[in-house]
C-alpha cells in the first residue's frame, strides 16, 4: 500500500506549506502531487514555487497561475508576477492541465477546477446563483468525470472512477452514482463557506491548512483496497498575517481576513454589507 498527498491553493503561503510537508514527512508519504494555485493572494509565492519543484512528483496548472503567468500578460504589472519572475511565470504557464493514474483498480484524475476550463466551480454544499461566480458554476456532479476536449481526453477514452479537484478552498468527498468526488480542500487559505466573523472562537477549526491523502496500490488496474483521507493542519497565521502585514501585496486586507476566520472573500458581496 501506498499513500499520495494532494495539496491545492497554496497561494504564496509558505508558512502553511512547511507544516504540510512537515505533516507529510511525518506520515511516510513519498508521492505529492499538487493541484494548483500556487501564487497570489500570499506574500511568498516565489518560495512556495522552488519549494514544491524540489518535493512534488506531478504538479498541475490553476486560474491564478494561467491568468497571472499568460505570456501576454507579461507586462501587467501583476504583483505575483513581479515577485515569482520570469523563469517561474513561465514554469507555470506550461504545466499540465490534468494528470490521470491508477489506484486498486480506481482510474483516478486529478485538475484544478473542472474537466471545461480553470475557472468552472462544483461545490456540493453551496450554490453560487447571485455571486459573482453564478457564470462559472457546474451544478451536475457527473460533468467533473467527463471526457473533453479541454484536457485532452476523447470520448472512447475511459472515464476516471474518483476525481480530486481544488479551487473552492473547501473539503469534502462525495460519492455519487459509482464514483467518488474529492476536494482537497486549500493549504494556503482554507475557507468555511457560512464563516463570517472574524472573532469566533470555533473558527479556529477552520483556519487549519487542508490535503487530502490516498491510500492504495499505486500504478495497479486490480481492483483492491483504497482508502481517502482529509487531513487538517495547524500553521502560524500570525507569522503569515505579519508577513503579508509588510507587503505590498493587493487587497491584504481581505486576504488577512480569510487567514484569521476562513472567510470567504466574496462573503461582503453575499450578504449584501
Amino acid at each position: 500500500m501506498e499513500k499520495i498527498a494532494l495539496l491545492s491553493d497554496i497561494h504564496g503561503n509558505i508558512t502553511a506549506l512547511n507544516e504540510v510537508l512537515n505533516d507529510i514527512e511525518n506520515r511516510g508519504i513519498k508521492r505529492i502531487f499538487c493541484l494548483g494555485d500556487y501564487i497570489t493572494k500570499c506574500s511568498h509565492p516565489d518560495l512556495v514555487i522552488d519549494r514544491l519543484r524540489e518535493v512534488a512528483e506531478v504538479m498541475i496548472k490553476g486560474n491564478c497561475d494561467n491568468a497571472i503567468c499568460k505570456p501576454e500578460n507579461k507586462n501587467k504589472n501583476f504583483y505575483s508576477r513581479k515577485i515569482i519572475g520570469e523563469e517561474r511565470a513561465q514554469f507555470l504557464f506550461n504545466l499540465p492541465i490534468s494528470h490521470d493514474f491508477y489506484m486498486s483498480g480506481h482510474l483516478i484524475r486529478i485538475f484544478h477546477a473542472c474537466p471545461y476550463n480553470l475557472d468552472g466551480i462544483y461545490n456540493p454544499m453551496f450554490s453560487n446563483e447571485g455571486t459573482v461566480y453564478s457564470g462559472n458554476e457546474l451544478k451536475d456532479p457527473e460533468d467533473l468525470f467527463k471526457n473533453t476536449e479541454f484536457i485532452g481526453k476523447g470520448m472512447r477514452e475511459p472515464e476516471p472512477d474518483i476525481v480530486v479537484y481544488g479551487h473552492i478552498h473547501t473539503p469534502c468527498i462525495v460519492r455519487y452514482k459509482n464514483k467518488t468526488l474529492i476536494n482537497a480542500g486549500s493549504v494556503g487559505i482554507p475557507i468555511e463557506m457560512c464563516n463570517s466573523d472574524i472573532d469566533d472562537e470555533k473558527n479556529k477549526f477552520s483556519t487549519l491548512a487542508s490535503y487530502a491523502i490516498i491510500e492504495g496500490t499505486y500504478g495497479s488496474k486490480e481492483l483492491g483496497s483504497i482508502s481517502f483521507n482529509l487531513v487538517r493542519v495547524p500553521y502560524d497565521i500570525e507569522k503569515e498575517v505579519k508577513d503579508l502585514e509588510y507587503s505590498e501585496t493587493p487587497n491584504k486586507h481581505i486576504i488577512i481576513k480569510s487567514l484569521k476566520g476562513a472567510i470567504p472573500p466574496e462573503f461582503n458581496f453575499r450578504s449584501g454589507k
